[in-house]
């Protein structure tokens, strides 16, 4: 009889990251279970499950009911320009350990936890260099200390029969982002043939959709890697070139005013990550497409906002 498919829970599953984590999984033969407040849509192959993982009796139900193997934890507070500093990353940190305990002491054998570059000191020797997963930890907001702290719970409880991974995110955008978040609120207003306004586009960022960081968290899953991995395109540019990519994919780069809102005070000048784990442990070495995924999320876009 052939092998039963390993069974694999994604928390957050309607989220930003988390939707786009499913068809990937699927693809590799995951039978996948499906986590959020409000069920998802259907999709074959996925079986979605209720839950609120702040509360105890949710999260033991959910894991009786989904059985994994492996734990794919996307769930976090993360509305958009509260979550650096809000009250409920302290709630995130502890449910996120807690679930992981319940899953360990169920018979589970592998978690992957979803956290941040913002994780990481600000200011580093190497300067402006790519950031290595051995960058010094040093957060400068509540977000990133929940993160941090959970990131070192969680690897810590790596033991035989029990894996842990925790994958760093840089800058992303992708379907069902905030319409407030950079990448949308440009879109949003070339469409409407309004002027895009931006700070001063100075910044170097790495960039990629949620849909190549979907196909990349889907590879660390069914990788036996352990520990910290950046989870990122490896490429830096200036947020500049970004909306101005932007600009001519929509065809009205003469509405971007650059340099029309201040630039937040003690900006980071670059945020880029070293892959070189995600390349060469997990195996994953697909190139992000930018301009590829910035045009299908326009195509997203025109549909729901016709020219």
């Amino acid at each position: 009889m052939p092998a039963e498919p390993r069974r694999i829970l994604v928390t957050g599953a309607s989220g930003v990251v988390g939707r786009q984590v499913l068809a990937p999984l699927l693809a590799r033969g995951f039978a996948v279970h499906a986590a959020a407040t409000r069920p998802g849509p259907p999709m074959p192959g996925v079986t979605w499950h209720a839950a609120d993982l702040l509360t105890e009796a949710d999260r033991l139900a959910l894991l009786r009911a989904a059985r994994p193997e492996t734990v794919l934890h996307a769930a976090w507070y993360v509305a958009h320009g509260r979550f650096w500093t809000a009250p409920e990353n302290a709630l995130w940190e502890a449910a996120t350990l807690a679930l992981l305990a319940a899953h360990r002491a169920m018979g589970g054998r592998r978690f992957i936890g979803l956290g941040t570059c913002a994780e990481y000191a600000a200011t580093a020797p190497g300067g402006e260099a790519p950031w290595p997963e051995s960058r010094p930890i040093a957060p400068g907001t509540p977000y990133g200390t929940a993160k941090a702290r959970t990131a070192e719970a969680v690897l810590a409880a790596t033991a035989p029969g029990y894996s842990t991974a925790w994958a760093r995110l840089f800058l992303l955008f992708g379907p069902g982002e905030p319409p407030g978040r950079l990448v949308p609120s440009v879109f949003a207003a070339l469409l409407a043939g309004r002027p895009a306004d931006c700070a001063s586009g100075r910044p170097v960022r790495d960039v990629a959709s949620t849909w190549f960081l979907g196909e990349a968290l889907a590879a660390l899953a069914a990788s036996p890697v352990t520990g910290a991995v950046n989870v990122a395109a490896g490429e830096g540019l200036p947020l500049a070139e970004l909306v101005g990519r932007i600009g001519a994919l929509v065809g009205r780069p003469e509405l971007i005013r650059l340099g029309a809102l201040p630039d937040r005070p003690g900006e980071v000048p670059v945020m880029v990550a070293d892959t070189g784990r995600l390349r060469r442990d997990v195996g994953f070495t697909t190139p992000a497409d930018l301009d590829g995924d910035l045009a299908r999320l326009l195509a997203m876009m025109q549909v729901r906002t016709p020219m």
